[in-house]
């Protein structure tokens, strides 16, 4: 191999290279938009009431605690399989009077135990959460969290 290399040997490795990169790039969107932007991991469909229970989610700032897919503060349990814990992922009515019921005996006054502040929130507010919540807890998250303590 020579020890030097000349502008033209450079220009024709530089050109090839970035066509290579450039053919991969095109191919793995191409497969990205055939195979993968059309699969989802939801197994319920996005309601509407999904959609404002994430909003309640957001504008009372559940995240600054919570993990939801393991995104979120480590302060509190992870919520994406809260449903599923407290045994009602199958029974949106039962989903519905339980995160009622867990939100109105807020806080607990349980020492030594992390307070969860009392939000007050309307039943249509609590039900679209119960339903985002549900949303979440079905979708398939492909083994996190890796306890099923959360």
């Amino acid at each position: 191999m020579r020890e030097v290399m000349t502008t033209t040997m450079a220009r024709n490795i530089f050109y090839g290279g970035s066509l290579f990169f450039i053919l991969i790039f095109l191919g793995l969107s191409v497969h990205s938009y055939l195979f993968v932007v059309n699969t989802s991991t939801a197994a319920l469909p996005l309601t509407d009431s999904v959609a404002r229970g994430k909003l309640v989610w957001e504008e009372n700032a559940c995240i600054n605690c919570h993990t939801l897919f393991g995104e979120g503060a480590y302060f509190a349990p992870e919520v994406g399989n809260v449903m599923t814990r407290w045994g009602v992922a199958d029974k949106p009515d039962d989903a519905f009077m339980t995160l009622k019921t867990w939100i109105e005996a807020q806080p607990s006054n349980v020492p030594g135990r992390r307070q969860m502040p009392r939000f007050y929130l309307t039943d249509d507010q609590i039900r679209d959460l119960s339903n985002f919540l549900l949303w979440a807890n079905k979708t398939n998250l492909q083994g996190w969290p890796p306890k099923d303590s959360g």
